[in-house]
């Protein structure tokens, strides 16, 4: 039984409670890593939009800088006051210089490339191949130690490169952007070889739980690649400790209703083999003490038949009378306990049911008469073979239909049925009497519980020995004052067997 109660246990509640915890912290954990990723793709989102209106920006300021300067590029006093005005409005700028054609250093805010050529490059040489707006794909560092990013955008006259306007993007401008947006995530930009450019907030190592996403810029041949470690596990593990002890307890509580349920089935099926087994006992018992008793019962039956020859008075006689009368119901009760007794070999045979009914007719018609009771019999016009003792069968009947007539001490009716069923004999006897309590219903068929004053309570338990005996059953349905009927199945057989 501990074995059993073990095994209950551990498929109840420790399977699904190891199952139930990691699912719900893998639910939890894909649930964090997909609003992980989702934030992560909005950031990038932010970023990318944020850089390309930044380059954007700068090219079109470029582009009318340009145009401005066009036709005072003979005046470089002009032009480089033109310069000056526009690093100072934008703190984006950290210097803004006038080239010629070649890569010679003409005009700027500041003195950084006046010992410089950039004629080699190759943001420079792009302007003079397209005519267009050109970015660097490198990070240069001024003799100031500064980062910048190189923007080139041509002069054009008669759709011919007349000068280049260069203009160092300060890094650290565009960090502090970045950092603003998104303190905690790491960024870096990589050109179309995929060499990182410049980052923002870059980790020493990548963390194996690190996510990150890639996204192409649109106004430059980057990507932007954004990254950031994933939620901590210990965010959610506090929820999936919550969430097991919730689960065990209610694990515990269907636990302990099972173990209940189990126990009462326990309960009951002990109870009914103590009833069994009392039976048995008390079978045995009065099997053995019937014998007894039949012995000395048959001399005083002849003796009393002796005495009745010799004494002829009346009140003699009365005498006489009562005593064969005890002495008879003497020897049925110790026919009920015979049969209590432990089952012995006893002869059965296939019958037909309704010649069984033929046999009783006149005796039950003869009691119905003493009761005043009307009997009606309905049988089918098909034989019914079934397997049973006949005698031990008609004492069933006789039990149930004298149990019927004495409940109907003031008269009514009883109606014996037999209908054939494709695997059974269903014989039913129903009477009009006063019916049974429900409450005593689950005692009916229990030794010595009777509702007569000079019962013995055998009877009905002789009839469910006996039918069970035929591997039938039986049984009784009764509502209180509105009469009772007893139902008995019995299996069909063929002639044959």
């Amino acid at each position: 039984m501990k074995k059993h109660e073990r095994f209950i246990y551990i498929f109840i509640v420790i399977l699904p409670s190891i199952l139930a915890v990691i699912g719900f912290y893998d639910f939890l954990s894909n649930r964090a890593n997909q609003q992980h990723k989702e934030e992560l793709e909005w950031v990038a989102s932010l970023h990318k939009n944020q850089m390309d209106q930044f380059i954007s920006e700068t090219k079109i300021s470029l582009d009318i800088l340009a145009v401005s300067i066009e036709e005072e590029i003979n005046n470089l006093d002009k032009v480089q006051s033109i310069l000056k005005k526009m690093a100072s409005q934008d703190p984006r700028y950290g210097g803004i210089y006038l080239l010629d054609f070649e890569g010679d250093l003409l005009v700027g805010t500041n003195d950084y490339l006046k010992q410089y050529n950039l004629r080699d490059k190759q943001y420079i040489k792009e302007v003079l191949l397209t005519k267009d707006t050109a970015v660097s794909d490198e990070v240069e560092t001024l003799s100031n130690n500064q980062a910048v990013l190189a923007v080139a955008t041509p002069v054009l006259k008669n759709e011919q490169v007349e000068a280049i306007i260069v203009s160092h993007i300060r890094l650290d401008y565009m960090k502090n952007i970045m950092r603003v947006l998104t303190p905690e995530h790491s960024i870096f930009f990589e050109n179309a070889k995929q060499v990182p450019v410049f980052s923002v907030n870059e980790r020493p190592e990548a963390s194996k739980d690190e996510l990150s996403l890639k996204y192409p810029l649109s106004q430059l041949p980057w990507n932007l690649v954004i990254s950031t470690d994933e939620q901590k596990k210990n965010s959610f593990i506090g929820y999936t400790l919550l969430f097991a002890v919730v689960f065990i307890v209610v694990l515990h509580i269907i636990y302990l209703c099972i173990k209940y349920i189990m126990l009462k089935r326990q309960t009951n099926m002990e109870r009914l083999q103590q009833e069994s087994q009392k039976l048995e006992l008390i079978g045995t018992l009065a099997a053995s003490t019937a014998h007894e008793i039949r012995n000395p019962l048959t001399g005083i039956k002849g003796l009393v038949q002796l005495l009745n020859e010799k004494y002829n008075d009346q009140e003699d006689e009365f005498y006489f009378s009562v005593i064969n009368k005890e002495v008879a119901r003497i020897n049925q009760i110790v026919s009920e306990l015979l049969i209590l007794g432990k089952p012995t070999a006893q002869k059965v045979s296939v019958v037909d049911m309704k010649d069984i009914i033929f046999d009783l007719n006149p005796l039950i018609y003869s009691e119905a008469n003493l009761y005043s009771v009307d009997y009606k019999v309905t049988l089918p016009e098909q034989e019914i073979w079934v397997k049973v003792n006949v005698d031990q069968m008609k004492q069933v009947i006789l039990n149930l239909t004298k149990n019927a007539f004495e409940a109907m001490s003031n008269g009514g009716e009883l109606r014996l049925t037999i209908l054939k069923r494709e695997n059974s004999c269903q014989l039913s006897i129903t009477d009009n009497g006063p019916g049974i309590e429900k409450e005593k219903h689950d005692q009916l068929f229990k030794p010595f519980f009777t509702s007569k004053e000079d019962g013995t309570g055998l009877g009905l338990v002789v009839c469910k020995r006996i039918i069970d005996s035929f591997d039938g059953t039986i049984e009784i349905e009764s509502e209180f004052g509105f009469g009772t009927t007893v139902s008995i199945s019995i299996p069909l057989q063929t002639p044959n067997e």
